[in-house]
């Protein structure tokens, strides 16, 4: 079995698409979900799917290993961001090196880096004017939305597109998206016997 875990900050739509789409899969499992605020909704979207839950504080989580420790306790294979808004220290990407994989709500490399979250990437995609924006689903790197692009999707501004009505536009994209690319690379990575690949 295959273990993920997601880290989100905030309401967790897209953690809870994931969470569905391998709910019951034969080899992929959501097997924790992380977060850095206590109160996140993602953590009561945890408990309807019976994830394990993590809560972080950031002194552990930028200054120790602590955190790292406790994913190699649970046999964690894959991370996946789904809103996380911390960046991931550097000894996190050296020990899952091509496992951490985010989704960004804009084309990279516009509109990235930090601050780029949320609202703020669509009042600036709106500001420039441009006629598309749409998702990014990508490795993660020590550089803030660097990491190698594995997927990418668009949708196209209506003249009064505002911040709020882009949100839901790339929001649509994302649960279309995102537990879809997850489940290939994940299987395309996998050692898998060919029992588990028939299934």
């Amino acid at each position: 079995m295959i273990s993920i875990a997601i880290f989100a900050s905030g309401a967790g739509s897209n953690a809870e698409k994931i969470m569905e789409r391998f709910k019951n899969h034969p080899y992929i499992k959501v097997a924790l979900i992380v977060s850095n605020k206590p109160q996140a909704g993602v953590i009561q979207i945890a408990k309807k799917y019976r994830a394990d839950v993590l809560v972080i504080d950031k002194e552990n989580f930028f200054s120790t290993d602590f955190y790292l420790k406790k994913l190699r306790e649970k046999s964690i294979d894959w991370i996946v961001l789904a809103g996380f808004l911390w960046k991931m220290p550097a000894y996190f990407i050296n020990a899952y090196r091509n496992k951490i994989i985010n989704i960004h709500p804009a084309l990279l490399p516009k509109y990235g880096g930090k601050g780029m979250y949320g609202l703020y990437v669509h009042e600036a995609v709106i500001l420039n004017k441009e006629k598309e924006s749409g998702i990014s689903i990508h490795y993660v790197d020590e550089i803030y939305d660097h990491g190698k692009i594995i997927l990418q999707a668009k949708c196209l501004l209506d003249e009064n597109e505002t911040a709020g009505s882009l949100a839901q536009k790339i929001h649509v994209l994302e649960h279309q998206h995102y537990p879809a690319a997850l489940e290939k690379i994940i299987s395309s990575n996998a050692n898998l016997s060919p029992l588990e690949k028939r299934t």
